[in-house]
């Protein structure tokens, strides 16, 4: 059955080449794409993006057996089509410089000059094509001292000064630095390349030009430390770890229960009051060492430990249930089966499949972007390498089945 055509998206018309690969230039990618644009992988021939190497876990086959497209890949390449050119031959070299002049936008994260061996960095294609948005991603940035180094998200977490922020303290048992469970570093920095070029794309409707945007995992970890970082700024103090405390707001963090933990995220004095309501201590919202979020925050061990005596007194539905009714802002501490299974999460549908080349279905996690007039649309599943080799260099280049046959002859993609 031929799936229903859908609406196009907000970035229809929208070409896009991608270079890039791993994480964050891909979640950049798949972000355009999820909104229309159309996006073409470039890979190497023959291994492709280094995150289908990324396994186990491997999408599952309709018989049961493993296929050779990894969990992680198939993450962040959904809306995408695969196409494998060999840049290390001067012929790869000419077909991806002719895609670029058909682009829109360029996506890479080579090392900084890495694309200028090949004719294919920004100063060699914005003559040839002086609309094109060229988006470099890596560790440091096009400038700096450390620019030549290569950069990977964990690096990123501890340089970046979240890991220094991130864990329990020293003294307790578990202390230490700990780095976030996902590539948080990664994500971030692509959707700020996504912002990035969208921004230059609006400068192109005025101006007429593209532009090179330079992004870099330090610069997104250090700007994303938000409210810690201006702590710093503003306080002089240095902040340390503190598990999962709030510098700045008390009670605000993981509390034991009966059976486990429940988060509170008790943001004002009127939710504190009907907090203290639900553990039976209505006075402490009048009491002088708790009653606003200041002196909360002055006599948090005390308050903690007090609160703590109490909640695990009960199982943590139990009081989720109490604090729910009272509007108390908490809730469990979910794993990702009951992530997926919670009616909030599948009421949103944030859980999608499409049919894959290996499989009947893929599993997906939805795009969190929801727009009334131009929504997001999930065309196709996480190519599998090379997939669309005749499809692109159809559309975009206009070549003939005899000049690709030649081309694969030539082994150049």
């Amino acid at each position: 059955m031929e799936r229903p055509a859908l609406p196009p998206g907000a970035l229809a018309g929208l070409r896009v080449l991608d270079l890039s690969r791993v994480l964050a230039g891909p979640w950049c990618s798949q972000l355009l794409a999820d909104l229309g644009a159309d996006v073409v992988k470039v890979e190497r021939p023959g291994s492709g993006d280094d995150t289908r190497a990324w396994g186990p876990p491997w999408l599952q086959r309709d018989d049961g057996s493993a296929s050779a497209e990894s969990a992680y890949f198939l993450s962040a390449n959904r809306n995408k089509r695969s196409l494998t050119v060999d840049l290390s031959n001067p012929e790869g070299q000419r077909l991806v410089r002719e895609l670029a002049l058909g682009a829109d936008v360029l996506l890479e994260n080579f090392k900084v000059g890495g694309l200028a061996q090949y004719g294919l960095d920004y100063a060699s294609l914005a003559p040839l094509n002086p609309r094109l948005i060229y988006c470099s991603i890596t560790g440091f940035g096009q400038t700096g001292p450390y620019a030549e180094r290569p950069g990977y998200d964990f690096l990123m977490q501890g340089m970046g000064g979240l890991m220094s922020i991130t864990g329990r303290p020293d003294g307790e048992a578990g202390g230490g630095p700990l780095k976030v469970g996902v590539a948080l570093t990664d994500v971030m920095t692509g959707l700020y390349a996504a912002v990035a070029v969208l921004a230059a794309l609006q400068r192109r409707h005025v101006s007429g030009t593209g532009q090179h945007v330079d992004l870099a995992l330090l610069d997104v970890q250090v700007a994303a430390l938000a409210n810690q970082a201006s702590n710093f700024l503003v306080g002089g103090r240095v902040p340390q770890r503190m598990g999962n405390a709030h510098p700045s707001i008390v009670p605000y963090q993981d509390f034991p229960t009966a059976d486990g933990h429940m988060i509170v995220t008790v943001g004002n004095d009127s939710q504190f009051a009907s907090f203290c309501g639900v553990l039976g201590r209505a006075d402490w919202a009048r009491d002088e060492r708790y009653a606003t979020n200041p002196q909360r925050v002055r006599h948090r061990d005390a308050l903690v430990a007090a609160i703590g005596e109490i909640t695990r007194t009960r199982r943590t539905d139990d009081w989720i249930a109490a604090m729910e009714a009272a509007n108390v802002p908490c809730g469990p501490i979910n794993t990702l089966d009951r992530v997926f299974d919670n009616e909030q999460v599948r009421a949103r549908g944030l859980r999608v499949e499409l049919p894959h080349q290996e499989a009947s279905a893929v599993p997906l996690v939805a795009n969190p972007i929801r727009l009334s007039e131009s929504p997001v649309a999930y065309r196709s599943a996480p190519p599998t390498l090379g997939q669309h080799c005749e499809e692109v260099l159809r559309d975009w280049l206009g070549l003939e089945p005899e000049a690709i046959a030649a081309l694969r002859a030539q082994r150049v993609v």
